[in-house]
């Protein structure tokens, strides 16, 4: 069993690392190729294209300008330790013991806009480049075409196609996989909350949900389909009743 997540806008390169250990990013190649279109860009560029900020747009040119390869503890940082958004505060990676990061390694994989796909100790740089945004690299209108082909294909190359794989991704990440070309049984887990006396899906909460869907299964040593059904962290459980699809598990609280 394998999870995929979607990475996060907020970054985390103070928090002091508990381990010495990294990796390396096995599409850096591609990065390059996606970083140097993006330097070429002014801040105002990236800031039309990103919808974001002049003080945003500024810093993400610096970074731009300050990718370099190649990666080394000295200019990069392991990603499970970087991203830092609601879905990696679900996770808790700081609280892990060796054997459970060691397992977070084998089993899990994000998504990025600029690294395609990372293992949680590949190191990564400073950078924003959400899969959604609509920069055209070589021949391709945007990073979906960019990265579509290369992902399946190595996704279907690291499982068997006997194993599972849990989507925790995002719609916007997860649509850089062809699903229709992916050999392994896809399972898409869906978290809701009751409000205003009905459940809904509130981002806050599902983000964390699938943080914390990771954690009980590498610290349950989760490896089939009823493992999954049986989460139970901060209140979620599995609802039959509102699970229309075993593939798309509805978990309520």
């Amino acid at each position: 069993m394998k999870f995929i997540i979607s990475p996060a806008k907020s970054l985390d390169f103070e928090t002091a690392l508990p381990t010495t250990q990294y990796s390396e990013p096995v599409f850096l190649d591609q990065s390059k190729t996606i970083n140097t279109t993006l330097a070429k860009k002014k801040p105002s560029d990236l800031g039309a294209l990103m919808h974001i900020s002049d003080k945003l747009s500024q810093l993400n040119w610096q970074r731009n300008q300050d990718f370099s390869l190649p990666f080394t503890p000295a200019n990069a940082r392991p990603a499970i330790y970087t991203f830092s958004g609601d879905l990696y505060q679900g996770i808790d990676v700081f609280s892990m013991n060796q054997k459970e990061v060691n397992a977070l390694q084998n089993q899990l994989h994000i998504l990025s806009g600029l690294y395609g796909i990372l293992k949680p100790l590949d190191l990564i740089q400073a950078y924003r480049l959400e899969m959604g945004t609509s920069l055209a690299i070589g021949t391709h209108n945007n990073l979906y075409g960019f990265w579509k082909n290369t992902l399946t294909a190595h996704l279907n190359e690291q499982m068997e196609a006997s194993e599972i794989l849990v989507n925790l991704a995002s719609n916007e990440y997860f649509s850089a996989l062809n699903s229709k070309e992916l050999n392994m049984q896809v399972v898409s887990p869906v978290f809701k909350d009751w409000k205003n006396d009905k459940l809904k899906i509130i981002s806050f909460y599902a983000k964390k949900a699938r943080g914390l869907m990771v954690r009980y299964a590498i610290q349950n040593n989760i490896q089939d389909l009823e493992g999954i059904l049986g989460f139970n962290l901060e209140g979620y459980a599995y609802s039959p009743d509102e699970t229309k699809d075993p593939m798309t598990p509805v978990f309520v609280r």
